[in-house]
């Protein structure tokens, strides 16, 4: 059995759970959490009840109700792909006509910050880390090393449900690279009582993954200048309801500091062991086109 919920470290144990930063759930989402494991430990533990638990219980947020599922990930789940396309556009409708492709400048001198500045210290007055898987995504959009890709506000509910992957077409001029993808739950435009959510980019996916390692963990391999090939990223599982008049967005980018270690861009084969003059900038290249044709996986649920 698995119980699957918002919360960012320890939060269903030590809190309501109504809330995650600026995002509510409508509902003691912790407290939920402790009931089930009361009712699931009193029947192995002492008998209690009649022993009927569902195989999977998840929290959708976007819709912020309880779901529960005969499997997880759930079986019902249809995969969409959600394509990267040209005028910084996505859509479920594969790229045609002739190849497209956007390039930006990677700077490991100057890295993406994983959340707005001053980053205060981990457990220091004022601290933000335990809400930042939920910041508001805006923060990074003036910024040249980092391209987006937004679709149409929706027509009606799209439902995610389960294991989400993003495949990656991209070159860069160096011999290594990072690429940091993220799922965002654009929010539009509220009216005068919900000014704070107004245009909010809510990340409701994020991964990272060393271009080095594409073909083996055990063997990394320096990647070949200019060379496009096809990066696979595991986005993990999600459940959330992207509403009716919102929009996805695809972002990428290559730092993502300090969350992880800013990488020189140049083939090291310890990076450890990297000196401050292997720090280099490269141009990294996103294509979308029908041979390499950038996307994401989406799990959906039919109505």
């Amino acid at each position: 059995y698995i119980i699957l919920g918002p919360w960012n470290h320890g939060q269903w144990g030590r809190s309501k759970g109504d809330s995650l930063g600026k995002i509510s759930f409508e509902k003691n989402t912790g407290v939920d959490f402790r009931e089930m494991q009361k009712n699931w430990f009193e029947y192995w533990l002492k008998g209690i009840g009649n022993g009927k638990f569902d195989e999977a219980t998840c929290f959708q947020t976007g819709s912020n109700i309880w779901k529960t599922y005969t499997t997880w990930p759930a079986k019902e789940a249809v995969i969409k792909n959600l394509y990267a396309a040209k005028n910084n556009s996505c859509s479920f409708l594969k790229p045609t006509g002739s190849p497209g492709s956007v390039s930006y400048v990677s700077d490991p001198s100057h890295p993406v910050p994983y959340r707005t500045q001053p980053i205060e210290a981990t457990y220091g007055t004022g601290s933000r880390w335990r809400t930042w898987h939920v910041e508001d995504q805006r923060f990074v959009s003036t910024r040249t090393d980092v391209v987006s890709f937004t679709s149409d506000s929706l027509t009606e509910d799209l439902i995610v449900t389960g294991k989400i992957s993003a495949h990656i077409f991209a070159s860069t001029t160096g011999t290594d690279a990072d690429w940091i993808v993220k799922l965002i739950d654009v929010y539009p435009n509220l009216d005068q009582t919900n000014l704070l959510m107004s245009q909010y980019q809510l990340p409701v996916a994020m991964e990272v993954f060393r271009g080095r390692f594409r073909k083996s963990f055990e063997k990394p391999e320096a990647l070949i200048p200019n060379k496009p090939e096809e990066f696979i990223i595991d986005l993990h599982q999600i459940n959330h309801a992207f509403k009716k008049g919102h929009k996805l967005m695809i972002q990428i980018q290559s730092t993502w500091f300090p969350v992880i270690d800013r990488n020189p861009q140049k083939f090291i084969p310890n990076i450890f062991e990297a000196k401050d003059s292997d720090f280099t900038k490269a141009t990294h290249t996103i294509y979308f086109s029908g041979k390499y044709a950038t996307h994401i996986e989406l799990p959906v649920m039919s109505k």
